[in-house]
Formats: structure tokens, sequence, C-alpha cells
């Protein structure tokens, strides 16, 4: 039998884990997912996680939420989507399961809030209209070994190395002359994941390779022992253990995160 490397430990003990894909959501803070400047003209509705919650940019065409669904694992599902037409329907979507590890998330938050500071602030318009390749977002999975195969419908698919995890991506050709990427991600077994994420048609890929740089990031993620899924238990590694700590309420925004400066260039 596998040696269990929690074993000795509390189960509300803190330990620093990887990978992320194998980590488990971790906790649910909207402040840290959403890095959204509320304190200017962004807004929050209905700030708690589990009564759901929407944040929105000043111009409507970007929302995003934390929608309650018991039906689903982790009971929740968070939803981002950007409409060209702020009054009509979503132009793309990502849709993240409430089990995603929420580095993931606010990984993707903060590069959307980036592309939109961008767009804001020049005549370009990335949320709608991305020059990123495809390859940037699956590259970086093949220098990390994740294994590639190519079905003959166009579609790649990319797994982690311990084949727990997995990206596939596939072009649609039913929307526009213009191939349009689609991607899907998820953490377990593929049949069964703990976790998915779906990138619609159209989505930036900007933010999908966000997704992956996340995603293969060697941080070590903060978690409970009592956290990390049992199935993945003899997969992940502790790169440090720290003093149990009480879990962290979530309360509403009142004192606003700084808002974010416009770090990344493209």
């Amino acid at each position: 039998m596998l040696h269990d490397p929690f074993e000795d430990l509390d189960r509300d003990q803190t330990v620093r884990v990887l990978p992320r894909h194998l980590a488990g959501p971790g906790s649910a803070d909207l402040r840290a997912i959403w890095p959204f400047p509320f304190d200017d003209d962004w807004s929050l509705h209905q700030p708690s996680v589990e009564e759901g919650a929407v944040a929105c940019s000043p111009c409507l065409r970007l929302r995003t939420g934390c929608v309650p669904d018991p039906d689903r694992r982790g009971g929740m599902q968070w939803i981002t989507a950007a409409h060209r037409d702020p009054f009509g329907p979503a132009t793309w979507q990502i849709t993240f399961a409430g089990t995603t590890p929420v580095e993931l998330l606010g990984d993707v938050h903060s590069e959307l809030l980036d592309l939109y500071l961008e767009d804001r602030h020049s005549d370009k318009d990335h949320l709608f209209e991305s020059q990123t390749s495809a390859q940037e977002a699956y590259v970086p999975l093949l220098a990390r070994g994740w294994r590639h195969t190519v079905k003959t419908d166009g579609t790649q698919i990319f797994l982690a190395p311990d084949t727990l995890g997995g990206v596939q991506h596939q072009y649609d050709r039913t929307l526009s002359s213009r191939l349009a990427p689609s991607w899907r991600a998820w953490g377990g077994q593929p049949d069964e994941p703990h976790w998915s994420v779906q990138f619609s048609p159209s989505t930036p890929t900007t933010l999908v390779a966000a997704f992956t740089a996340s995603l293969l990031s060697i941080e070590p993620v903060e978690r409970t022992v009592k956290d990390i899924p049992f199935f993945t238990r003899h997969h992940v590694s502790i790169a440090a253990a720290t003093t149990a700590k009480p879990p962290k309420p979530f309360t509403p925004v009142a004192t606003p995160p700084l808002r974010p400066t416009m770090s990344r260039t493209r």
C-alpha cells in the first residue's frame, strides 16, 4: 500500500503543496478571485460565496459570478462572460466548476482585468479580437512534459505526467470561416474529474494562456490537510507545513483591494 504523506499531520494543519491541479479548491475569497477595482467603478452584488455573488464592469460588458448549484460537486459554479453588446447574449464564456483550485480562477481574472484596462486606454479590443495564437497556451504544457495526442477531428489532448490532469484544445469550424479555438481543462480522471473548466469559442486565447501558466506554476499553494482530495494524496508533494489556523470567513468588501497595475505586456 502506498504511504499517505499526510497520515501523521492534523487534519486542520496547513500545508503548501504541488501540483496545483491536485491540490483541491482552496478557500474561496472573492477579493482574491476577483481582483477588480471595486473602489473605483466596478460593482459587486450580493457579496457572499454561499448565496452567490456577481461582479460587473462599469460598461456591463464583463460579468462574472459565483452561482449556487447544489446538484454539482462543490455546490456552485464560477461563470465569467463577455458581451460585445451589454444588452445582448454573451460573446464568450468561461465556466469553472466550484471545485476548481482558486489560484487558477484568480490568475485568469487578473489577466481579464489587464485586457479590460488595455482596451479601455487604447483603441484595441483584446476582449473580442484576440491576436494570441493557440500555441502560447499549450506549448508550455509540452515544455513541462505533458503528453500530447491529436485526434483526426483536430482535437488535441495534453495529459499531465501523472495522467490526473488534462487540457483539451479543439477548433470549432461551425461559427465562421475562421477557425475558432475551444478549450477544456480538468483535474482528476477525465471521465470523472474532480474539477473542470470550459472555455467557449471566441474566448481570448490570452486568458487560456494565463490559465495554463497558473496550472503549471511551481509556486506551492496553501491548503489544510482536510481539504486535499483523498484520491490525490499519493500524487502531491508537500513543500512546507505551517501551524493550523482557522478558516477565513468572507466579509463584504469594506476595504477594497488596491487597483492592480498594468504589469503585463503584449
